[in-house]
């Protein structure tokens, strides 16, 4: 089967827009391994933002982003169609510090066909592929939990936001 994660222009408190947000917390949590996730992208729409990530189960380093988060796959509707990023966020790498430890792929098929995102999570590597090729590789550089906060369990979100980043520049309805 095939799961469909689909935003709504409908009211909901106080947002315009409803969606939905699968994490695995307490469910699935992993220590090393590799994630798969075969996926389609929804359309490119100015506002949409679908992301495969992992973050910290036990936030055993404290909140993001010192516990870290692993962005396997981030679109952001206002860029190129297929434009995917991926990401390993921590205390010392992220976007508020102004280094990042991320990269950006054009996936030009990311919107009609089905992709394979995956992660390769060792204690010292952590590789991003799209289709088994290789987007992004971290490795520990021995400097602790400030720049290495990835020796706890982790666990997976899939989900479709609407705003955020994908909405810097708007939303079509």
């Amino acid at each position: 089967g095939k799961l469909r994660i689909i935003a709504r222009r409908e009211r909901s408190n106080s947002c315009k827009y409803t969606s939905a947000r699968l994490r695995t917390k307490y469910r699935g949590d992993w220590l090393y391994g590799r994630v798969e996730v075969r996926a389609r992208l929804p359309p490119s729409k100015r506002g949409l933002w679908p992301a495969i990530w992992l973050l910290p189960t036990d936030e055993v380093y404290g909140g993001w982003p010192h516990s870290g988060e692993i962005d396997v796959m981030e679109h952001v509707g206002w860029e190129k169609n297929g434009l995917i990023h991926s990401a390993c966020h921590s205390t010392r790498h992220n976007p508020t510090v102004g280094r990042q430890r991320s990269k950006a792929k054009l996936i030009s098929t990311a919107h009609r066909k089905f992709h394979v995102y995956a992660v390769d999570w060792q204690p010292t590597r952590i590789s991003i592929f799209v289709d088994n090729e290789l987007v992004l590789k971290v490795d520990d550089k021995g400097f602790g939990a400030q720049s290495w906060p990835y020796d706890q369990r982790f666990h997976l979100l899939l989900n479709l936001a609407v705003g955020g980043w994908g909405g810097m520049k708007g939303i079509d309805d």
